[in-house]
Formats: C-alpha cells, structure tokens, sequence
C-alpha cells in the first residue's frame, strides 16, 4: 500500500539531495508521505492525481477550509494595494487585528502577535519567569506546545520510557529532539493531564514559574478535562503563585470564537493561539492579562522581556487573519453552527458503525473535532490511551480510509478536522466509505484470529 504513491515517493528521495529527510517539518513526514499539489474547499489532491476529503487541514489550521475565497481576497488586495514589509514603526493592520482579536477573546486584554504557536508558548513561558521570578515549567503528558527546549517532550511517548502511572509525581523527560541540555531539562516537569494531585506535589518542591497545556489535549486525539480539573488548575495557580497558560493554538477559535476558555469558563493568565487564527497562513498570538503582557514594556531592564521578529504582523498574513476573525465572527456566514452540525453528524454516523462490530470503540469529539479511539471508554491521559488503544487497528484504519479517498494524517490518535468548507455530503460520503473500510477491518481480522 505505502508503495502507492510513486511520485511521491519521488519527490522526497529528489528533496532530500538538499533537505535532510526530504520535508522542512519532520511532523509532516509520515508512511504514506504523500505529496499533495493542490486544496480546495473540504478537498485535497495529490501529485498523483488523487482527490481525498480531507481532514487533516494543516493540523487543523485551515478552519474555513481551504484557500477560503474571502481570505485569499483580502490577501490578493494586499498585495494589488502594495502593503510594505517596513520593518520600522507600527502599523494600521496589527492595531486594527489586535483590537478585532481582543473584542473576539474578552478574557483577553492585550496581544502581541507572532508568526507560529511554537514562539507563542516560548514568549508567554518567558513572561511567567519574568513575573514570578521562578524557574520551573509544568507541562502534559501527551501535550505538544511547540518546538523549543522548555516543551519538546512527552508527545506519544513509549511507556518505556516514561513508566508506568505514578501519581502524584511525574514522569521523566522524555525529549523530542538532541541537543536540550540536562541542565535545562532539570527545569522541566511532566504530569498527567487531568491530575490535580501531581500539580500539586510539584508546586510544593519547586519554584514553579507556569504550567502550560492545552485545555482539551488535541495532539493525542481529543482528551477532555474531567470536571473541576482546570478550574482546581486556577485555584492552585492562584494559591501558589504560578501562572496559568493556556496553549490555545488548536483549540482557540476552533471550538468557539472566545477560545476553550470561553466554554470552560476559566480564565488563564496567558493564552497562545496559532492555526485557525488566519485560516492556514502563518501566525501566532500571544495574549493575556494585561499586568503580564506589560512585561514586554516593563519599565525595569531587568525584568523586561524581548519579543522581536522581522515578519511579525506581516501585513500579508495580517490580512489574512483579519478576514478570518471576520467572517468567523459575522451571523452571515453561521460558522459554528454549521461545524458542529456536521460534527454532530459525523459522531453519530461512527457510532452508528462501530456499534454494528465486536470491536470496543469510542467516538471523542468536541465540535468540529474528532477521534476515534479503539478502546471501551473515553481516555482521561495518556497513560489511559496508551495501555487501552488499539494501535495498529487505528493505524490499518487510517491506512484503508486514505485509499478510499478519506485523508486523517496516517498516525495513530491524531485528531480529524472538519472545516466550514466541508457539506452534508461530505460527511455522508466519509460514512459510506467508512462503513465500508471498517466491515473489511473487521473480518479480516476475524480471519486472522481463527488461523
């Protein structure tokens, strides 16, 4: 099946003459690595001409969907009107999205923009240090907050490496790349998502500056909180003197215009956001408190932090998440209520399969993103998920939808996007197919186990 794609296969072998592994994000590469030419709408095609559905959406960043007409408008007139790059003073563009963004976000009270989540998370773990004159970072098992030292670790770790469950506790740092120092990984805390007790035991041992997660852990899938966890979350972090940080960059303007924290209803010190904040073009946002966020402008040299970036507020990416946050928020277009409809839709139809097949399954979902998990019962962490999946079924799963034309990324409790672009048929068709893919699943397994 992974030999499927032989222009693809090509590419990657022509691009890795210049790029080692072929691809500029190693998080893209997966088997099958397909190289896809073109997006429209709920619809992708690769360079072998194929057409999938397609629910992966840049991780989940192309929320409208793809090349959205609106938001590609307002970039085309960007460049017809010749908005500078200038490098050199403020501009019209960010004040006007910052003032959008904050009227979207109330929780929020000021913004600096970046250009992706990973320099988002750095920028507000910089802050909680500066505020709090602490060191030590909490973050999640099976969280990912971006690319550098405080965050590169514990994704989909083997459980041989990070331990069985221990609470309260934490388990090691497990990193996602060389070259972090131990002396910098001394700094860093791993707990499980949605357990108090470790928060706690880690908060009376150490200077704790932050703890930062996701408030519904969506690169595992979709783990929700259990009820009362982020809210004990803002009572510890009250209590104890820490910040408390949201890393919104999936589930911001996602699940609603006012990010996860408007339907939990706690509010964080800080919040990142990134993906569906321009619909696919790169940027990030930074946002929070206002007595933190001054930090940028603190008075005292030292205890002022840096943010910089020549493409910061590019004014075509500007642009670009200025239509976003309009045409999310405009009555006119109804974009929420038409995700979460198909969401809905999409639920119900996977549980209407999977309940016709021996086989333990649980639909997660929150609006208009899903997983299916291969297990009896909604995971509450990752050691959860990690003892109970079914692993190489969901990778055989992912594997059998994308040859039927379905695109989720082929790597197991990665999470499905629907975007406004997708239709009723859209997921009427994504059923079908799916019924289909899992009836062969299924007996052939059945053969498998009577050999």
């Amino acid at each position: 099946m992974i030999n499927n794609w032989p222009k693809s296969a090509e590419t990657t072998k022509n691009n890795e003459k210049w790029i080692p592994g072929g691809v500029v994000s190693l998080n893209r590469k997966a088997e099958p690595n397909i190289c896809f030419a073109k997006g429209l709408g709920s619809r992708v095609w690769d360079i072998e001409g194929r057409e999938y559905i397609d629910y992966q959406a840049g991780f989940a960043a192309a929320f409208l969907g793809h090349n959205d007409p609106d938001v590609n408008a307002a970039v085309a007139d960007s460049i017809r009107e010749n908005l500078v790059l200038m490098g050199a003073g403020p501009t019209n563009l960010e004040g006007e999205f910052a003032k959008l963004f904050c009227a979207s976000v109330p929780t929020v009270e000021k913004i600096q923009i970046t250009t992706t989540g990973s320099e988002a998370t750095y920028h507000a773990i910089r802050i909680a240090r500066a505020a709090t004159g602490k060191t030590h970072v909490i973050i999640m098992q099976g969280g990912y907050n971006g690319w550098h030292n405080d965050v590169a670790g514990n994704v989909i770790s083997n459980l041989e490496d990070v331990g069985e469950r221990v609470s309260p506790g934490e388990y090691p740092f497990d990193p996602l790349s060389a070259g972090i120092p131990a002396e910098h990984r001394s700094l860093i805390h791993v707990v499980n998502y949605n357990d108090l007790e470790s928060v706690n035991y880690i908060v009376k041992r150490f200077p704790v500056a932050c703890i930062l997660l996701e408030p519904v852990l969506q690169n595992i899938g979709i783990v929700k909180p259990l009820p009362g966890y982020l809210e004990g979350l803002r009572e510890l972090a009250d209590e104890q003197g820490f910040l408390l940080i949201f890393d919104e960059v999936k589930t911001g303007f996602r699940h609603a215009l006012g990010g996860y924290q408007s339907i939990c209803k706690v509010t964080p010190d800080l919040s990142t956001f990134g993906k569906a904040v321009a619909n696919g073009y790169p940027f990030g946002v930074i946002g929070g408190k206002a007595k933190y966020m001054d930090y940028f402008v603190h008075p005292s040299r030292d205890k002022r932090v840096l943010i910089a970036g020549t493409f910061n507020a590019h004014p075509m990416t500007t642009v670009a998440a200025i239509a976003t946050l309009r045409k999310l928020s405009s009555p006119t277009f109804g974009v929420y209520e038409h995700v979460n409809k198909l969401g809905r839709m999409l639920e119900t139809g996977l549980n209407d399969i999977f309940s016709d097949f021996d086989k333990p399954f649980y639909v997660a979902r929150q609006g208009s993103a899903f997983c299916v998990y291969f297990m009896d019962h909604a995971p509450v962490d990752y050691h959860d998920l990690a003892s109970n999946h079914d692993f190489a079924f969901d990778r055989s799963y992912r594997m059998q939808l994308i040859e039927a034309g379905i695109f989720n990324f082929p790597l197991p409790i990665k999470q499905g996007s629907i975007s406004y672009a997708h239709s009723v048929s859209d997921i009427e068709e994504t059923l079908e197919k799916t019924k289909k893919v899992v009836g062969k699943l299924i007996e052939k397994q059945k053969v498998a186990t009577t050999i």
